[in-house]
């Protein structure tokens, strides 16, 4: 099985359930404070792959939810300036298996990239489980 070098937001449930169901899929999880990383443009542009800029956003971080950030109207370079200053706004978790890295918890795209044994997802995977809720202190 694979070390998956995780970054997460510490305390929050959803990346708990991810990391949960990567090791019971046999993955040994490293987990790193996403919050708490010294992020430049050119360590965080290589998880987002070919994704469009927008969907490079946590749609829960208060400034998208609450309409100053608009993830369709930024350009890659205004969206990493962007989230290197506020990693709130970055999609989670980031994941690196080797020299591979992918943002986000897309149980197909995972179990595609490094299997997931034939574990069983229970529920939402991505997002923030309780939307209804304000956001999750900062740890």
């Amino acid at each position: 099985m694979a070390d998956v070098i995780f970054f997460e937001k510490p305390g929050c449930g959803g990346n708990a359930r991810q990391k949960a169901l990567l090791e019971q899929a046999g993955h040994r999880v490293i987990a790193r404070d996403l919050l708490n990383e010294p992020w430049t443009a050119e360590t965080l542009r290589p998880f987002f792959g070919d994704r469009p800029v927008a969907d490079w956003f946590n749609r829960a971080a208060p400034a998208v939810k609450g309409g100053e950030v608009v993830p369709e109207a930024m350009d890659e370079a205004t969206a990493l300036a962007a989230m290197v200053q506020r990693p709130l706004l970055i999609r989670r978790p980031l994941m690196q298996v080797g020299d591979r890295r992918d943002c986000g918890f897309e149980t197909d795209r995972v179990d595609a990239w490094i299997g997931l044994g034939g574990v069983a997802a229970a529920g939402k995977m991505e997002g923030c489980l309780r939307p209804d809720m304000p956001p999750c202190p900062k740890p």
